[in-house]
């Protein structure tokens, strides 16, 4: 979690300026030069290439940290960045071979083995005097620390790329029912606990398929992404047209969740879930699920990772992604709505 909420940012802001770039420069796409044809979007291009590249790195050394606490970062960052390059001994030895990347996978590796690395190293470095005590965390950790992250990640980087390299080729060659499963099921994570850890897992894996720069990463990412609009929008439309289920300061409450849910932050129906976790929770997975599928199904695909209908512009087949958003939370409000008890006119502060 501390590796993914600190790569976030990056993540978000240059996947935006990537997005931009290639709607800017539509009269290049189907081109090899889509997106940079001309200055200006191949300036955003850049600049969102640059702060997307940051990804595996963050991700590695805030997990690292996390572990080792400071001195643990350094080796992180440089052990997802081998991880980004796919840098081995085998293509150090032969310039003519292409590195594969191992991607997220070798960033997370990178990130738990670089902390524990560190932690190991501190053990053994606590048999030195005291008196170069002040020395380990600005020579000790990281000189040894770096240089066998180095060796562990130049070892594993061909084995952990292949792995890789399959999987993005298992989900090229998905059938149409297989996208639509995948699409129910990372929609559906987005709901579960809304921001924590299985919300977390299924965005890290839509922006790491992102990553790869295929349609099929493309549609993962508009699966995930509207799966996670989904549970304020659920909680706005229940209060909005349910009234009688809710309190007065939760349909205020509601009227927010509309904003929340267009721009993509699941969070929104947090205090929802917090005072109903079942009825809320299960629902909005529902919704959310059948939201995912309904846009694999209809092949929407997002080049931004976050933005929700602020990045509609940018969106492949945008209409239909909004009609699996409403159809989605329409889905989630029913249930819900209909799964709550009316509440007595003195708690929910109707007239009778």
């Amino acid at each position: 979690m501390s590796g993914v909420s600190h790569m976030l940012p990056f993540v978000v802001g240059g996947g935006i300026l990537i997005a931009i770039a290639f709607l800017l420069d539509g009269a290049a796409a189907g081109t090899s030069s889509f997106g940079s044809s001309t200055v200006v979007p191949a300036f955003f291009k850049g600049v969102g290439g640059v702060a997307f590249g940051f990804m595996l790195p963050i991700l590695a050394g805030y997990i690292a940290y996390s572990i080792a606490d400071r001195p643990g970062l350094a080796v992180g960052f440089v052990g997802g960045s081998l991880a980004a390059s796919g840098t081995t001994f085998a293509t150090l030895m032969d310039k003519d071979l292409t590195a594969i990347p191992s991607g997220f996978l070798g960033a997370l590796i990178a990130g738990f083995l670089g902390g524990y690395l560190v932690l190991g190293l501190g053990k053994i470095f606590d048999k030195l005097p005291d008196s170069l005590e002040g020395i380990k965390p600005v020579l000790l950790y990281p000189l040894f620390g770096i240089l066998i992250i180095g060796l562990v990640m130049f070892i594993i980087n061909p084995f952990v790329g292949a792995i890789n390299t399959g999987i993005t080729n298992w989900l090229n060659g998905l059938g149409d029912s297989n996208k639509i499963l995948l699409g129910l099921v990372v929609g559906g994570m987005m709901s579960v606990d809304m921001g924590g850890p299985v919300n977390k897992a299924a965005y890290v894996f839509g922006t790491a398929q992102l990553a790869t720069q295929t349609q099929v990463g493309q549609e993962i990412m508009a699966a995930v992404m509207v799966g996670g609009m989904v549970p304020p929008i659920v909680t706005a439309l229940s209060t909005t047209f349910f009234k009688n289920r809710w309190t007065e300061d939760e349909r205020k409450a509601g009227l927010v969740n509309y904003i929340m849910g267009a721009s993509f932050i699941s969070e929104g129906a947090i205090p929802f879930a917090a005072a109903d976790p079942l009825r809320v929770l299960v629902s909005c997975i529902i919704g959310s699920g059948v939201a995912g599928s309904l846009s694999m199904a209809f092949g929407c695909a997002s080049p931004a990772p976050h933005g929700g209908l602020w990045v509609a512009a940018v969106l492949t087949n945008w209409p239909m992604f909004i009609v699996a958003l409403i159809a989605g939370s329409v889905v989630g409000a029913l249930i819900l709505s209909f799964w709550k008890k009316p509440l007595s006119p003195e708690e929910s502060g109707l007239e009778k």
